[in-house]
């Protein structure tokens, strides 16, 4: 291969270097086979840079991929995002991070409130007096209290409505790297 698609290799490898080794090494050698192909069918080295683009916007399309690829919340998938993030430019400087930030919190909090909902019920049904039991629900006042019930219920549904709208910014943000990764699927025909 010439030089300027070894560049070229370089700097998408320099681009892909959060992604786990292994998914970085099958993404190099297929764009390495994809330009070999080309040049076996009598491509020149300028119309193979012209038809893979700007390698910025190529990795992109490789990050944006492998975040849609996964199902689920990964500590991996979050490092690709944060790649992710660092390429896409200013909209993802708002979107990414904030979306990043409120989809974990709300889940985490969704799973914690009917937790500690359940142990402020069975708190008051024991007559326990656990500390800070009296400091977990839902207040109203001073002089109105809720059934404990109630409020264990209240406490539920809130806990599940957190949940859910940590799952919908999740699926927001996958949906927004999908969006700003489509380049990928023109690139290669």
């Amino acid at each position: 291969m010439k030089k300027i698609l070894d560049n070229y290799l370089e700097k998408m490898e320099k681009y892909l270097r959060p992604v786990p080794v292994s998914e970085r090494i099958d993404i190099i050698n297929e764009i390495k086979s994809e330009m070999q192909e080309l040049q076996n069918n009598g491509v020149s080295d300028e119309m193979i840079m012209e038809r893979l683009g700007n390698p910025k916007d190529l990795a992109k399309a490789y990050l944006g991929d492998l975040i849609t690829k996964e199902k689920g919340f990964s500590w991996n998938r979050v490092l690709i995002i944060c790649a992710f993030f660092s390429l896409v430019g200013f909209s993802g400087m708002v979107v990414i991070p904030c979306l990043g930030v409120i989809a974990p919190t709300f889940i985490v909090c969704g799973a914690i409130c009917p937790c500690l909902g359940l142990i402020k019920l069975i708190d008051q049904i024991f007559h326990l007096g656990l500390p800070f039991a009296d400091n977990i629900g839902i207040f109203v006042s001073e002089s109105f209290t809720l059934n404990p019930l109630v409020e264990f219920i209240l406490i539920l549904l809130t806990g599940v409505l957190l949940f859910l709208a940590g799952i919908a910014a999740w699926k927001l943000l996958v949906f927004y790297c999908k969006k700003v990764s489509g380049t990928a699927k023109r690139l290669f025909v």
